[in-house]
């Protein structure tokens, strides 16, 4: 990030924690929560699922998979929703916030983690972010786009690297994932794993550090695939949830008939109702 400029020439904020502003990171929860309701049929978190309490003497890394565009409005929604006192902070690709410069005021900053240079500049803004307690920082830490079944998850070396910087740090490994059940929009469910100290982690030489990170977030997320899979809402409690139902003329219908034939009328699918 440090201040790479953009195509138009402007320079990118070179302090998140200065360029951060908490009015426009609580509009945009705002915002976002209703987007997810518009768009999405619910989001959804497992039961088994809620994050680790986290030590006040030390800072929060959150590290996830990163299987949809949606990732980034979820994690919002989850940092507003169980950290609402923290400083939210989490990389973003430099050439996206170049373009979409309001994440910037979020805690967003920009790196290019395929290169040396950007990788210096990733480690120089977490370095930053996370020498005071109060603080989280999420990571999609496999750097790329990947399908949620993918195995080995092929996680980035640098989340490894966080805990030499944040030796209080306390590591929590949150799964994602996205599918269709009986209703026309998309189930956005969500879990967080137990959480890892930044200690135990130094323990290890770097490449341990990393497979343990990995296996956390593969069973973290295998867990949570199950529960997906069964598409059993009560394993799940739900954070938000969207409008049900077709709409338009099939839904105009069945209000109808419900109303001449004295039924109450239940727009989604798995409340008594065939598609």
């Amino acid at each position: 990030m440090s201040g790479r400029a953009s195509s138009a020439g402007r320079a990118l904020p070179p302090d998140p924690v200065a360029a951060r502003s908490p009015a426009i990171w609580r509009f945009m929860g705002v915002y976002f929560a209703r987007y997810v309701r518009r768009h999405l049929n619910a989001l959804r978190l497992a039961e088994w699922g809620q994050p680790p309490a986290a030590d006040d003497a030390g800072p929060v890394v959150i590290y996830c998979n990163h299987p949809a565009w949606w990732d980034a409005a979820l994690i919002i929604l989850l940092a507003q929703r169980f950290f609402p006192a923290a400083e939210s902070y989490a990389p973003f690709d430099a050439a996206m916030l170049a373009r979409y410069r309001i994440f910037s005021r979020m805690g967003a900053f920009g790196v290019d983690l395929d290169s040396p240079r950007g990788a210096a500049a990733f480690m120089a803004a977490s370095r930053k972010i996370l020498e005071r307690p109060g603080r989280v920082l999420w990571i999609t830490a496999q750097g790329r786009f990947s399908d949620v079944r993918e195995r080995p998850l092929g996680l980035r070396a640098g989340v490894a690297r966080l805990a030499e910087l944040a030796p209080d740090a306390l590591f929590v490994p949150l799964a994602l994932d996205y599918a269709f059940w009986e209703e026309r929009g998309a189930e956005a469910c969500a879990a967080f794993g137990p959480g890892i100290p930044a200690r135990d982690l130094l323990a290890l030489p770097r490449p341990d550090r990393l497979a343990r990170l990995e296996a956390d977030l593969t069973a973290t997320l295998d867990r949570l695939g199950a529960d997906v899979q069964s598409r059993d809402p009560a394993r799940f409690t739900s954070l938000l949830e969207g409008r049900r139902g077709v709409g338009g003329v099939y839904d105009a219908w069945h209000r109808a008939v419900a109303a001449l034939t004295g039924r109450r009328f239940v727009p989604g699918h798995r409340e008594g109702r065939a598609p």
